[in-house]
């Protein structure tokens, strides 16, 4: 068979779409593709600002990983300070407090995450349950206005609670015939402390989260299952908590990620240098800091930051694969 040739109108198509390229022209398809990336570019300024913050704070300072592998001093800076190879690492893993502060760190972190998730979880779907717009909206900024207060000004307030002499607790104690506890010299308490503290403090950021997300379930979920006679604990159980599922995945395994960082502020300033109380709130945050203020040496610092960051990279890597064998999709939460 022979060839086809182009009809006469498909032929006319092609030459004027030619026509149009050589004369500049723009076709009504073009100046669409061109307005949408038009809007799109607008986007894309937007993003501008946060994209060069994260370049600039980020991303630039990880080039510092450096001095965790030299004998850095301030004379030579990063790139003239001679090379110390591991030297650096043996500071810390070789140090008596090792196990110490590895394991006050995971342990509190596990308190704060575990604890700290089923909290907000519940409070969130409590006070979703409120009808009454006021009284949600006024238990939200009672339980939301504790993570703009200072850890200073929230370890004044502590302290009026735990003084041995003036206290609070103490004075209800003696009141109602107890002995007065030294809260500071007793370190076996400071755990609890802690976690009571950090809920109070951070629980009204989850709680924000989690009732965002249940603003967005549909509707139509529950009133499906009202007809299905579903009462309202069943709701919750068969369909708002399995509709919460991935908001509460990626929230753990973005904490899982830092799960190797003490709160330095916290600690530090409910604790500060009380060495009655290192036993049990001693984490990698705050040993690092009196090392760095002992010795000055900011390489060996360095090591213990960069062992801090490879040990979370690995954490977030296993808890999004453990996501992925729990999940009932193919894919995990974040990749």
């Amino acid at each position: 068979m022979g060839d086809t040739k182009p009809s006469s109108a498909e032929g006319g198509g092609q030459l004027r779409l030619q026509a149009h390229k050589a004369s500049g022209i723009t076709t009504r398809s073009e100046r669409k593709k061109r307005f949408r990336f038009s809007g799109t570019g607008a986007l894309y300024w937007m993003a501008l600002p946060g994209i060069l913050f994260f370049l600039i704070f980020h991303y630039l300072p990880m080039l510092g990983v450096i001095i965790a592998f030299k004998n850095y001093n301030f004379a030579d800076g990063i790139f003239g300070s001679p090379w110390a190879g591991f030297d650096n690492f043996e500071f810390f893993f070789t140090s008596p407090d090792l196990f110490r502060v590895t394991y006050n760190t995971l342990f509190l972190n596990v308190l704060f995450i575990g604890i700290g998730t089923f909290v907000s979880v519940l409070t969130a779907i409590l006070l979703s349950e409120i009808r009454s717009r006021i009284a949600a909206r006024t238990f939200q900024t009672f339980i939301f206005f504790p993570y703009f207060i200072s850890w200073i000004v929230v370890s004044l307030f502590l302290g009026t609670f735990l003084a041995t002499d003036k206290g609070i607790i103490n004075h209800l104690l003696a009141a109602l015939g107890f002995a007065k506890v030294e809260f500071m010299s007793r370190p076996g308490l400071w755990p609890a402390i802690l976690v009571i503290v950090h809920l109070w403090k951070s629980t009204g950021y989850g709680v924000v989260i989690y009732l965002a997300a249940i603003t967005g379930i549909n509707p139509e979920y529950y009133e499906a299952a009202r007809i299905d006679g579903a009462n309202r604990l069943q709701q919750v159980t068969r369909i708002l908590l399995p509709q919460l599922r991935p908001t509460i995945l990626v929230l753990l395994i973005l904490a899982v990620g830092r799960i190797f960082y003490g709160d330095f502020g916290m600690i530090y300033a409910l604790v500060g240098d009380n060495g009655q109380l290192y036993s049990t709130t001693d984490v990698i945050d705050t040993y690092v800091f009196r090392s760095m203020r002992t010795f000055g040496d900011m390489g060996m610092t360095s090591a213990i930051g960069l062992y801090q960051s490879l040990m979370g990279f690995i954490m977030i890597v296993a808890a999004n694969w453990v996501s992925k064998k729990l999940s009932d999709e193919d894919k995990g939460v974040l990749y």
